[in-house]
């Protein structure tokens, strides 16, 4: 069966050459998946690799908007809807000058798993642009989201296939595209998460993604024998889930000591608390780098230009930026100063070859599928808020968002167990969320 999954590996590169991203995450979990395949020979008999790695459906369309010059722009939009066996498809929408299919395709194939593993019935898709809303006025912005959604809206819906926000996707944006969305087909209906308070959204969402984070990599070090109080932690990225990961580990005793932005890494050995962390919304609702603000507002901080906060010591790293920060040289940096544990933040933050050498040497990785599967996770709560017309309390929330964190650990732990990897989490999240939705494909048939 090994050589079945070799060879749907190599399929993807030969059908997606040209996207490294996709390659990298279908070879990732589709090596943790050879003893399960040894297990179920019906797998291949009803090709369900194969079918998992092709998208169910894929749009690529055009979004021509005017700028506040006047100037006709155009840019490309994205919809991948990759597997709906579970549920509709959910996952973002990211805006960002390097969007491709490739990333696309990645972050759908990612979301698959992702949202399998949540216990929710939700499918995995994603979408974006290759549009960049830093630098924009939000009249700019507001007209590329009614042109993007001017073409998206006929392929979306409640029980269809639910954006969310990503990368350059915020309240803001969420906004706009819902308001073109509503106008278009005269439905008020839960199409878009991340929307308002006052008109539908879920309170706690903003922080959901980063609290969930901690709270998983909290059940990795418990299960471990240890706990988040007194850890130091490198926090990378100053974004909502970084915003949200240095406030929940800080209330759960860390210390963070580090967070970064385009322009370089702030190194704070007093700790990120307090006012720090409220300065990091403000600087990150500016639209400005975070740095050079930071360590001219709170002295005591170091800004390190134009670097990654890697070579710090510390006892866990989370990165929360973007993905691939971390490559081979980062990894040895991170082994060379002894830490036990890394749990990613943001989507496929480390390279397959990264993640083998920590792994290789001792660390144990939480991987960002299991990890930061809280945002989705909420976004399903806010759908179930909006079909039965109600509103959840932050409480009921943040109590929903933990449990379910604490219950994917353990499907993770237990997967990985069961089929001979020990306490894996890499292997475990990739199995216990590929065994869901192959069982739901089977069910249903070719």
């Amino acid at each position: 069966m090994s050589n079945y999954v070799d060879r749907c590996i190599q399929l993807c590169k030969d059908k997606n050459p040209g996207e490294p991203e996709f390659q990298q995450t279908v070879e990732e979990v589709l090596t943790s998946l050879k003893p399960v395949m040894e297990q179920h020979p019906e797998y291949e008999k009803a090709g369900i690799l194969e079918r998992l790695i092709e998208p169910e459906r894929g749009i690529s369309f055009r979004v021509a908007w005017v700028d506040d010059a006047g100037k006709v722009q155009v840019n490309r939009g994205y919809r991948y809807q990759f597997n709906g066996a579970i549920g509709p498809y959910k996952g973002g929408i990211r805006f960002a000058p390097n969007v491709y299919s490739g990333i696309i395709k990645f972050l759908g194939f990612e979301q698959i798993f992702k949202n399998s593993l949540t216990g929710l019935p939700i499918g995995g898709g994603k979408g974006g642009a290759d549009f960049d809303p830093t630098g924009k006025s939000d009249g700019e912005v507001m007209r590329f989201c009614q042109a993007f959604v001017t073409e998206l809206y006929r392929h979306i819906g409640p029980y269809t296939d639910v954006p969310a926000g990503d990368l350059g996707v915020g309240a803001r944006e969420i906004g706009y595209m819902y308001g073109q969305y509503r106008k278009i087909v005269n439905r008020f209906e839960g199409v878009f998460t991340g929307k308002g308070l006052m008109w539908g959204g879920l309170y706690g969402r903003t922080e959901a993604t980063g609290y969930g984070i901690v709270y998983y990599a909290n059940a990795m070090l418990e299960a471990n024998g240890e706990s988040m109080k007194g850890k130091t932690v490198v926090v990378s990225g100053f974004g909502n889930v970084s915003w949200g990961t240095v406030a929940k580990a800080t209330e759960l005793g860390g210390k963070v000591i580090t967070i970064s932005g385009p322009d370089g890494y702030i190194l704070d050995e007093a700790g990120i608390s307090g006012e720090k962390i409220d300065f990091m919304l403000e600087l990150r609702n500016s639209g400005k780098n975070i740095c050079a603000p930071y360590a001219d507002k709170f002295p005591g901080s170091k800004f390190f230009k134009g670097e990654k906060p890697w070579a710090v010591k510390a006892d866990l790293y989370i990165p929360c930026a973007t993905q691939n920060e971390i490559l081979i040289d980062e990894a040895k940096k991170i082994v060379a100063n002894g830490t036990k544990f890394l749990c990613e933040g943001s989507n496929m933050p480390c390279s397959n070859e990264a993640i083998a050498y920590m792994m290789d040497n001792g660390v144990i990785v939480g991987p960002s599928k299991a990890a930061n599967a809280g945002g989705v996770a909420c976004s399903t709560i806010e759908m179930s808020q909006n079909a039965g017309h109600t509103v959840f309390s932050p409480e009921q929330v943040h109590a929903q968002l933990k449990t379910i964190m604490l219950g994917i650990h353990d499907a993770c732990e237990k997967a990985s167990k069961d089929y001979g990897f020990g306490y894996n989490l890499v292997a475990g999240a990739n199995i216990a969320g590929f065994l869901k939705v192959a069982k739901a494909m089977m069910d249903q048939g070719i």
